[in-house]
């Protein structure tokens, strides 16, 4: 998933849902919602479990981040749609080669080939919003081409190629209002120009990961939380003055912004699809919103909405494959809390919240949620120190996590330096605790949490001592 931001903070959902579920002798449809399949957890149930339980929720499809032959043998094997992805750092290699595409195909996917549930394949995942892999993006297309040619002459010529992209491909991330939607400037005709020409030419679709709950989190002061929830927002209804369209829920006014970005380089005929959507059960203290009732509110909505096919107000009627994040809450993602919390089940196979992604069951029929209770902004200033509630400090670790803090910034870790204001203590925990704080400060919209590899926590309680005065973070 994408990092946070101030405006629109993406992190990346998984869900996929459809309204029929397809069988092993059912050729799969153009509209389904399943279930991303994240596997970065150390306690995870085997992969046929895994299907089960997706299956048990309605799921038609699972879509994983790589292409592991243990998962695609059991999700053939479950009759679901299954997607499988070409890992990012495979890309520069099968775009610079036809055989090696040919070679990846015919290992990776040949096997399966008369499984009728394998008919997507994303080349990548959010490619183009990592500016560290800039290098990339320009053999985005080509690797996609190539692997599509690869596709075809192995006898899978059904199965359409995509990659997915977050809400950070558009230019500010803008979805106010929705017609203003342009893609980055430094993306839109070197990349996604021929990659759009490529996608109308297969007939695949453009896969966007769209989150609610980080764009009304980043606007919560003028977005209602109904509106984010896909619920009825009484008195508000948002109206776009570019096109005299009015708006019933968020998800639809953020895809109809990547309408207006594919028409305005000449692409209005794309087809668009969702890779990743979802709600978080729980996170930090700075992450207001996130519990179980929201979670289940958004996801059931989300499957009805789709379900009944009354698209959005670009485009009435569209229908598409859509993915919901996430099948299970993972315990090894890296980042703010609700990264670890956006599971429709546990890892033992308990049910979070009940949902049903074919969006035919009645809302009413559903059992009591329990109450949101940090549905608004931490009323107070936060701070982040080094973690000390899970045994023994790792002081190599944190030594290491805060060396990484201190390269980020000058002058960020110079009271912590012989002479500062916050030396004394002179211990691994105090220092880090002030170089984290300072950190967290500094760059929270871009880094987006108190985590320094899961060895930090937030406290409402002030850190300071002396002249040592910890900085804070205060939301709104």
């Amino acid at each position: 998933m994408a990092k946070s931001s101030p405006l629109l903070t993406l992190h990346l959902l998984l869900v996929l849902a459809t309204t029929t579920m397809v069988t092993a002798t059912t050729p799969p449809t153009a509209h389904f919602l399943g279930v991303n399949y994240g596997t970065l957890g150390d306690n995870l149930p085997p992969p046929h479990r895994g299907m089960e339980l997706a299956r048990s929720a309605g799921a038609a499809a699972v879509r994983f981040y790589d292409a592991n032959a243990t998962l695609l043998a059991a999700a053939a094997a479950s009759g679901l749609v299954f997607v499988p992805s070409v890992p990012n750092e495979l890309i520069p290699s099968l775009a610079a080669s036809q055989r090696a595409a040919d070679a990846w195909v015919a290992a990776t996917l040949l096997p399966f080939r008369r499984s009728p549930g394998l008919s997507y394949l994303f080349v990548g995942n959010e490619v183009l919003s990592d500016p560290t892999t800039r290098s990339r993006w320009p053999r985005l297309v080509p690797a996609m081409a190539n692997v599509e040619r690869a596709l075809r002459s192995h006898g899978l010529g059904r199965v359409k190629v995509s990659t997915t992209f977050s809400m950070h491909d558009l230019d500010h991330q803008n979805v106010f209002p929705p017609s203003a939607g342009v893609f980055r400037p430094d993306i839109a005709d070197a990349v996604m120009r021929p990659l759009l020409s490529f996608l109308e030419r297969t007939e695949s679709y453009l896969f966007f990961d769209a989150y609610t709950y980080f764009t009304w989190s980043a606007n919560h002061s003028i977005v209602p939380l109904p509106y984010a929830l896909l619920e009825p927002s009484p008195g508000f209804v948002y109206h776009d003055p570019g096109t005299g369209l009015s708006y019933a829920n968020l998800l639809d006014q953020m895809l109809d912004a990547v309408v207006a970005a594919a028409c305005r380089i000449g692409h209005c005929g794309v087809r668009l699809a969702l890779a990743e959507t979802g709600w978080p059960t729980a996170g930090d203290l700075a992450q207001f919103g996130a519990n179980v009732r929201n979670a289940a509110t958004y996801n059931r909505n989300l499957a009805r909405h789709l379900a009944s096919g009354a698209g959005t107000p670009r485009r009435p009627g569209m229908r598409m494959p859509a993915m919901m994040f996430a099948l299970f809450n993972e315990n090894l993602k890296w980042g703010p809390g609700t990264e670890r919390h956006w599971g429709l089940f546990y890892p033992n196979g308990t049910a979070v919240y009940e949902v049903d992604l074919t969006g035919r069951r009645p809302l009413a029929s559903y059992p009591p949620l329990p109450p949101a209770l940090n549905d608004r902004p931490y009323p107070g200033r936060l701070w982040c120190v080094v973690r000390t509630d899970k045994g023994p400090v790792n002081e190599t670790a944190v030594r290491e996590q805060a060396a990484a803090a201190c390269a980020d910034k000058a002058g960020l870790c110079d009271p912590v330096r012989p002479g500062g204001a916050c030396y004394l203590p002179n211990t691994v925990t105090a220092h880090a605790s002030y170089v984290f704080s300072a950190h967290w400060n500094s760059f929270s919209e871009d880094y987006g949490g108190c985590y320094f590899g899961g060895l930090a926590v937030e406290t409402t309680v002030d850190p300071s001592h002396g002249s040592c005065k910890f900085p804070s973070i205060v939301l709104e």
